[in-house]
């Protein structure tokens, strides 16, 4: 095992195309790093760089004590999964797993042992004579684990590994990934598009921009203190609310409009975000989590803190429900947030921009299943307003100290 840091580390291609921009950051031995960002941002270029597929323009990469930016691929003593397996389809599943160390010379009874061993852990004991076309798409998965698994090797780079699975064996996949993971402590970068992912796996997770690493922290740290506009719209599921408003001093407290609607803040955030006293009377964005909404008809206990809401639509996921109305304020039109829409689909940006001109802001609250709340209602709900995030409109960046 071994840290794995990234010092300064910079890819300019031909053209003069910069695909990773001056990235720092320190892997912990034995940590769970998961590098997330939408589409084009980086982050496999960036673990190409790690695993010596790519060579970098400036800076400097250390896996231990070693800087490898010279070392050939093999010499690095790391494993990849990929996306698409790279399985050999005319190998049994023992015999892709044990190719690599039969290149490596190893002796056969360690190679039957590093075998068997790998296959226990995955639940591939029964398969070990089977070719690849006879397994499923999560059992291959499994064998190019298992591949990796065998080489014992100082790290883990995973690109994508659960891309070509359907949504309920990427559930399966992503827990059995991250257990393994654990069992074996070895020091893991996880490449993914899919934030969900990111956060239930991750130790610590890296969202990356245009080249540019964004934040890194804990799950719980990026969903609660997103350091800009970017980082919040793109952590979570779903994605957070964001309404332009005035910052009003208020008995105490602040006040915000959401759609004309007025919603008092409470002194602790005065108290909590201190750096908020220089925006009153200023605009700022602020960010509301869809769980951060109730329905008020399922509270007892009174709330200043309530907005009028004309239901457009209902989802019952039967864990949850989720709620889509609109607000009458235009939505929220900052290149952030065109990125964000963009990630989504080609068509979401011209969506937004024709919200943003019409004076509409579409929002989502995740609510309690046992709401009674139909499609077409007007309807009560309370806001958590200690939850409230605040951004700066000019920079993006988070309102905080």
């Amino acid at each position: 095992m071994a840290e794995i840091v990234l010092d300064g580390v910079t890819k300019v291609y031909q053209g003069g195309t910069t695909a990773v921009e001056d990235l720092d950051l320190q892997i912990e031995d034995g940590e769970f790093m998961v590098f997330v960002g939408p589409s084009g941002c980086g982050k496999t270029t960036a673990l190409r760089m790690v695993a010596g597929l790519e060579a970098i323009s400036d800076g400097e990469i250390r896996i231990g004590d070693q800087v490898v930016n010279e070392m050939a691929p093999k010499d690095r003593d790391i494993a990849m999964v990929f996306q698409n397996y790279a399985l050999y389809p005319h190998m049994t599943v023992r015999e892709n797993m044990a190719f690599g160390l039969k290149l490596a010379k190893i002796e056969k009874s360690e190679i039957s042992r590093r075998v068997e061993d790998a296959a226990k852990i995955l639940g591939l004991e029964e398969f070990l004579d089977r070719k690849p076309r006879a397994l499923s798409g999560g059992q291959r998965q499994r064998v190019a684990m298992g591949r990796a698994i065998v080489r014992q090797p100082r790290a883990f780079l995973m690109d994508e590994p659960l891309s070509n699975l359907d949504a309920k064996l990427r559930v399966q996949m992503r827990a059995e990934i991250a257990r393994i993971q654990r069992d074996l402590n070895v020091t893991t970068i996880y490449v993914t598009h899919d934030q969900v992912e990111a956060m239930t796996m991750g130790d610590r997770v890296a969202v990356i921009r245009k080249g540019q690493l964004q934040q890194v922290g804990t799950p719980s740290e990026l969903f609660a203190r997103p350091i800009n506009l970017f980082v919040a719209g793109f952590i979570g599921s779903p994605s957070m609310n964001f309404v332009s408003s005035t910052l009003e001093e208020s008995g105490g407290g602040y006040r915000v409009s959401i759609g004309g609607q007025p919603i008092d803040v409470g002194g602790d955030v005065k108290t909590q975000r201190p750096a908020l006293a220089g925006f009153v009377g200023k605009e700022v964005i602020v960010g509301i989590r869809p769980q951060d909404f109730e329905d008020a008809a399922l509270s007892a206990a009174p709330s200043a803190a309530k907005v009028q809401a004309h239901v457009d639509l209902v989802e019952s996921l039967g864990t949850e429900t989720l709620l889509h109305f609109a607000v009458d304020a235009p939505a929220v039109l900052t290149e952030d947030m065109k990125e964000l829409a963009a990630d989504v689909g080609a068509d979401q940006v011209e969506k937004l921009e024709a919200q943003a001109e019409a004076g509409r802001n579409e929002f989502v609250a995740q609510l309690d299943p046992k709401t009674k709340i139909l499609r077409g209602d007007e309807v009560e709900l309370i806001v958590d307003t200690t939850q409230l995030h605040f951004f700066d409109p000019g920079s993006g960046q988070g309102i905080y100290e």
